[in-house]
């Protein structure tokens, strides 16, 4: 829904699942805002006119407070700000809780411009096509500075930083061409950082990934990056190298030498990749080099990706890394 007022747009159209609830809680913030607003200007133009001072008049004293209107101004605030918060509460959850199955969609943020890629190794530059009615989840890093990747249409939005992974999902709801933007300053072409969203019935979209050019996915392309650096070499896929296997680490919890236990996620592994001694483990000497610098953002999540693909169903305590 695109709301008017002159034929000026005053609200982008509602594309995504979550934007009604968005509008809808947005619009009952206002509504209490402006009753009240209103409510309180009104009652000081009659108290000034009522209770104005008059010549020949005695000033009136004051008189005790009564009981039920202090009960009712307190209760009822309190009673429209504890829906708020349970209200925003539970929106909140909702926008941050990815549902499972969601399609991936890698994201670098550069000066700029945006890069997306697809697990099948589809790229993009500052357009993204994704398919209605499925849950998509964007894995976001900035190369350089920080940016924010928003599309009103969706009402989401998220900052893109250096050197972390940050993650927001949107489901489309309805076929369009639909604006991004970065919604951060960083730099002196920042108002050109834009692109579009394409959101496709689920059969079309399947065509535009099958039509695409010739790629390999991702995770074959991480496996050739990790032979190519080396990394097979320690990281055996059997446990007999110099350093942990890969096998069945993304989504295990690894203890630390210090006793710590982490999730091995995408910032994780990561971390182990550009700081491999940052996080030291029992078992295994610190002779890791690091390749911070020697390896794009690009190349990072091509080998995450790879990592992902070797994860076991069943997740385990693992007491080595990187």
């Amino acid at each position: 829904m695109t709301n008017h007022w002159l034929g000026f747009p005053l609200f982008p159209e509602q594309a995504s699942s979550m934007a009604g609830r968005m509008d809808a809680l947005y619009f009952f913030l206002v509504a209490v805002s402006g009753f009240f607003a209103i409510l309180i200007f009104v009652l000081i133009a009659v108290f000034i006119v009522k209770y104005r001072r008059r010549d020949g008049h005695m000033p009136v004293p004051s008189g005790h407070g009564h009981m039920w209107l202090e009960l009712v101004w307190t209760v009822v605030p309190l009673a429209l700000t504890m829906v708020m918060f349970f209200w925003g509460a539970k929106l909140f959850f909702h926008i941050y809780t990815i549902p499972p199955g969601a399609i991936d969609v890698f994201v670098v943020g550069k000066q700029w411009m945006w890069k997306f890629q697809h697990p099948e190794g589809q790229r993009e530059i500052n357009e993204l096509h994704v398919p209605v009615g499925r849950p998509v989840k964007l894995t976001m890093i900035s190369e350089d500075v920080i940016h924010d990747l928003f599309v009103p249409a969706f009402r989401v939005k998220r900052d893109v930083l250096p050197g972390r992974y940050t993650a927001m999902w949107f489901e489309a709801t309805r076929p369009g061409k639909y604006r991004l933007y970065c919604a951060q300053y960083c730099g002196t072409e920042h108002s050109l950082m834009t692109g579009w969203v394409y959101a496709m019935d689920p059969v079309d979209y399947q065509n535009w990934l099958a039509g695409g050019a010739a790629t390999e996915p991702m995770h074959v392309a991480g496996g050739k990056l990790f032979q190519q650096l080396g990394c097979a070499t320690c990281h055996k896929a059997d446990n007999t190298g110099r350093g942990p296997t890969m096998v069945g680490l993304y989504g295990s919890r690894v203890t630390l030498k210090s006793g710590e236990v982490m999730l091995a996620d995408e910032d994780y592994i990561r971390d182990c990749i550009t700081k491999p001694n940052a996080r030291p483990l029992p078992n295994y000497e610190p002779i890791m080099p690091t390749f911070k610098g020697i390896i794009s953002e690009e190349g990072l999540l091509q080998l995450i990706a790879y990592i992902k693909s070797l994860a076991v169903p069943a997740a385990q305590t693992r007491s080595e890394t990187k």
